[in-house]
């Protein structure tokens, strides 16, 4: 399904293939011979989302982007299924594994990869070929990798990072009632989204 969000339409190049029942939403770019499989959401929300050439984003998968950080997913590049890529950066030939979840701000370097349920925090920048093993997290810039255990060494670094204002924009110490006041008004701007008519090929311009 393509909507238009905010004013802007997908665009999908002709070689390219998306399932039916994926939404591909607002300002979404997808490259040649790029997939997107069932069930899987490319939203733009108030920024952009682009999927390079012969990338797969796999079943479930989430790539939302925003104003302040787009998500671009470069060639070749695989986004396992329930994984979760929030405006970040994957850049060429690096490998999201199934549930695994990148955070605004963050940089995956070429060839890195993120493997099934590691985490890569808020604007943390993992190094061309570097490995995230099965369940870890890497946090800060440069990424330090740590098992999910010492959980004590990863907050030292990542309340540094600005979690709250760099996903929710809001300040140091605003509590839930804040943000999610902010959240709805700001997911209220899908209340008048529309379904683009697609061509015969599956494709749509602007």
């Amino acid at each position: 399904m393509l909507i238009e969000h905010r004013g802007r339409r997908p665009v999908v190049h002709p070689s390219a293939s998306v399932a039916p029942n994926a939404v591909i939403c607002g300002a979404v770019t997808i490259a040649a011979g790029a997939r997107v499989l069932f069930g899987a959401v490319l939203t733009a929300e108030d920024g952009e989302v682009s999927i390079g050439a012969e990338s797969v984003v796999m079943e479930h998968a989430l790539v939302r982007g925003r104003a302040g950080h787009p998500a671009r997913v470069g060639d070749h590049v695989l986004v396992g299924p329930h994984a979760h890529v929030n405006g970040a950066v994957i850049e060429a030939e690096a490998f999201i594994a199934t549930g695994a979840s990148v955070f605004p701000g963050a940089v995956i370097g070429i060839g890195a990869e993120v493997r099934i349920n590691g985490v890569v925090q808020v604007n943390t920048r993992l190094e061309p070929g570097a490995v995230v093993p099965i369940g870890w997290v890497a946090v800060g810039d440069p990424a330090v990798i740590l098992s999910h255990d010492r959980h004590d060494e990863i907050w030292a670094i990542q309340r540094e990072l600005d979690f709250t204002g760099t996903v929710y924009g809001v300040a140091p110490g605003d509590g839930m009632r804040e943000i999610m006041a902010r959240q709805s008004a700001f997911y209220a701007a899908h209340d008048d989204d529309t379904i683009v008519a697609e061509g015969a090929d599956g494709s749509s311009g602007p």
